[in-house]
């Protein structure tokens, strides 16, 4: 099946150089638009030879590119032109000729023209389209040539297909186009009027009609108007009758047939039967109520019957009765009688209209031009609010459970904060759980080097306190409480509002929290609590590294005592200090300014290079040996081998998280928070680990270690609450110059 016929690509084998239909008077020269002159061109539209061609650039009108194709330029462009024709009338006696108007459209894209006639209501004329889009020969004798844009002008005569047109005038922008290719404009010509249209309009403004017939054809209107209805808010005033008050209504008038419906406003609790409607759609009268009407005293037109009499040939009838002597006068609202702040008799009942919507303002606005619309407040001033008072706490249940027994009839369970669950619940290696080392603040002996670790979970505001199980101590330890929330000391129990707890925000390193009458100090946190504080600084104000350190500038004028302090107590010139050391020092200096976890926070902003890493890493190696000893875990050459499937680049070297992948994998038989550890003293600077040289040093077959003893924790001794402290000490040294260099600066000692 073959593809049909495209226009302008039949017998075109410079397919490359035009595609389209071309115009007569556009051209193309290395695919830039070019308008052709006034000579003849050759077949096809090209120009013969020895024919200039004019640069498109020189007729394009602004804001047309000059390198595009004539089809592409003036895509969707249209000169419009008003036009006339007189139409001779001869077999008609009531005029000899008639005035026509039309639109001429030129599109410049391909030259084509079209010509259209505006249709007229009940003119007996077939309107519309007169001739359709297409390209119009001259008439003859230049018959093989075809309309151009340069045959158009304003007061000119055009003839098309023998039918003389008329140039009146013309829409702007086709003006600017003809001015911009050069075209001089004549004067625009005045539009003649139709005579007969003239005559028909005067007589039927001075007619007259034979007999007394009135029309009431309402279909105009309904066409016009249906579906378009204003919108009132209302208030009726009933208070001054007994039992009465204040209604809010809503009128709606139907702009189709004049009819209003009024629906009111129910409030919750109102004691009244709830209804549809408050008036149902209906012509509402002025004065009313009227009372009962006789038939034939409310109806548009009077009919009255012809007697013919007793006769055999008599003949019945009826007739119009003009005179219209029963007819009562009655007078309905309409749309001009509507008017914000106007009172309306609603059947006896007094309604203020006191608002509109939207639609109604804008209809007054463009029929009537209204433009001020000056509502009226038309709901009451709110009651007094009574404050709700609900009964004390009786001890039975929690207060939250007891408190929902009050608000309603049925009971239902206490709803907690979901959304702060999920984003605060414990997921992967984030467990959103805050915990410190605690100790005992009291002055029994044998409760003061009791140790605790609390637990403060996010996800929902409860603590949880486990006291570590210490041998010979004479406390068998384990939970000392279990998870719940914990009051703030010194709230009365029996009350009718809610207790407060401790929030997240009470607990920091240093801080005293007293928890069901045990009161602990925090003596120190773990590394996830540390680094949640300070990545949380609105939260935890004392983790925020500028409040710690302006402290500290604070004492400015002790900075020589300072330095020479930290001089003192490094001997051997190693630029640090112990984390025990340090504290005592800033402590003293700030006379109690900080609290020891700002210290933590600045110590660990300013660590020093451990020296004891090599022999943590081997003490690490060791107990993996242990435990591969113990498991009888031997397997590495198959690990070994699946780390080298997945070097593909055969660099040796395999990011952390895929050797702890493949150490799951492995089943190696070591905890995550070990294997973590493990992992991390093989890692370098850009997170990667060296795979052969990890588990060489995992085979205790190939590199036995010798059984090292664990070192026994080193006990940092400080103030007297550190006493007994195992040393979970965020920084072993301090660089303390690097802290002097920030805050003070360094001068020639």
């Amino acid at each position: 099946m073959s593809l049909p016929l495209l226009p302008g690509l039949g017998f075109n084998r410079n397919v490359g150089k035009e595609k389209f239909h071309k115009s007569q008077h556009w051209g193309f020269c290395n695919n830039v638009g070019m308008l052709l002159s006034g000579e003849k061109p050759g077949i096809g539209g090209e120009p013969l030879p020895g024919q200039k061609k004019k640069p498109a650039h020189s007729v394009f009108p602004k804001g047309i590119g000059s390198a595009a194709p004539a089809w592409v330029a003036f895509d969707k462009h249209v000169l419009s032109f008003d036009a006339y024709l007189e139409d001779e009338m001869p077999d008609k006696f009531q005029e000899t000729y008639r005035i026509r108007y039309y639109k001429i459209y030129f599109y410049l894209e391909d030259d084509t023209i079209q010509v259209n006639e505006p249709r007229l209501k009940n003119s007996g004329l077939t309107q519309g389209t007169v001739i359709r889009r297409h390209r119009i020969s001259l008439p003859p004798p230049d018959d093989d040539k075809y309309y151009t844009v340069y045959h158009f002008n304003i007061s000119i005569d055009l003839v098309l297909y023998g039918r003389t047109f008329k140039i009146y005038d013309c829409d702007l922008f086709t003006k600017n186009f003809l001015k911009n290719i050069g075209v001089k404009l004549n004067p625009p010509r005045k539009r003649p009027e139709d005579p007969y249209l003239k005559l028909r309009k005067e007589k039927w403004d001075v007619v007259q009609p034979f007999r007394p017939y009135e029309s009431f054809d309402t279909l105009g209107q309904f066409l016009e108007y249906d579906r378009k209805v204003l919108r009132f808010f209302c208030l009726w005033d009933d208070t001054d009758s007994l039992f009465g008050e204040r209604r809010e209504l809503v009128l709606h008038f139907f702009l189709a047939d004049d009819t209003v419906e009024i629906k009111e406003v129910m409030p919750h609790n109102a004691g009244r039967d709830a209804s549809s409607l408050f008036l149902q759609r209906s012509r509402l009268p002025k004065y009313g109520p009227p009372g009962i009407f006789q038939p034939g005293q409310r109806t548009d037109k009077i009919v009255l019957n012809l007697y013919g009499g007793m006769t055999e040939n008599r003949v019945t009838g009826y007739l119009m009765d003009k005179y219209k002597l029963e007819k009562v006068q009655q007078e309905y609202y309409k749309d001009t009688d509507l008017t914000l702040g106007a009172t309306i008799n609603v059947w006896g009942r007094k309604v203020i209209l006191c608002d509109c919507d939207e639609f109604t303002k804008l209809y007054y606005k463009t029929r009537y031009g209204i433009d001020k619309f000056a509502s009226i407040p038309c709901k009451p001033p709110p009651p007094p609010k009574v404050e709700r008072k609900f009964p004390p706490y009786n001890g039975f249940g929690s207060e939250e459970d007891s408190l929902r027994t009050c608000i309603g009839l049925i009971p239902t369970p206490h709803q907690r904060n979901f959304k702060m669950f999920m984003e605060k619940d414990s997921y992967g290696n984030i467990s959103n759980t805050l915990r410190f080392f605690a100790r005992l603040f009291t002055h029994k002996c044998t409760d003061a080097e009791r140790m605790f670790i609390i637990s403060y979970f996010l996800s929902d505001n409860t603590m949880a306190v486990f006291e570590p199980i210490a041998r010979n101590s004479g406390y068998t330890g384990g939970m000392f409480l279990k998870r719940i929330r914990v009051k703030r000391p010194g709230q009365e129990v029996f009350k009718s509002e809610l207790s407060e707890y401790i929030q997240a925000e009470e607990l920091y390193v240093g801080a005293k929290v007293n928890v069901n009458g045990y009161l602990f100090l925090l003596l120190n946190a773990d590394e996830y609590t540390l680094k949640y504080m300070e990545d949380n600084v609105d939260k935890y104000p004392r983790s925020n590294i500028k409040l710690a350190l302006e402290k500290l500038k604070a004492e400015e004028y002790k900075s020589r005592e300072i330095k020479q302090a930290f001089a003192a107590l490094d001997c051997n010139c190693t630029m640090k200090v112990k984390f025990s050391v340090f504290r005592d020092l800033l402590m003293t200096i700030t006379v109690g300014r900080l609290t020891d976890q700002e210290v933590i926070t600045i110590a660990r902003q300013y660590p020093a290079p451990d020296d004891n890493r090599c022999s943590e890493k081997l003490f690490l190696i060791a107990k993996a040996h242990e435990k591969f000893k113990k498991n009888h875990f031997e397997h590495f050459d198959r690990i070994l081998a699946n780390c080298v499937y997945e070097d593909r680049e055969r660099t040796n070297s395999l990011p952390t998280k895929d050797i702890r992948r493949l150490c799951k994998t492995g089943r190696l038989p070591l905890t995550d928070d070990f294997l973590e550890a493990l992992l991390s003293k093989f890692e370098d600077s850009k997170k990667q680990i060296n795979y052969k040289t990890f588990f060489c040093a995992m085979n205790f077959r190939i590199n036995p270690m010798p059984e090292l003893q664990a070192e026994s924790v080193e006990r940092e001794i400080c103030e007297d609450e550190w006493i007994g402290m195992p040393s979970p000490v965020p920084v072993r040294c301090i660089n303390y110059l690097a802290l002097i260099k920030d805050i003070y600066g360094l001068d020639d000692e």
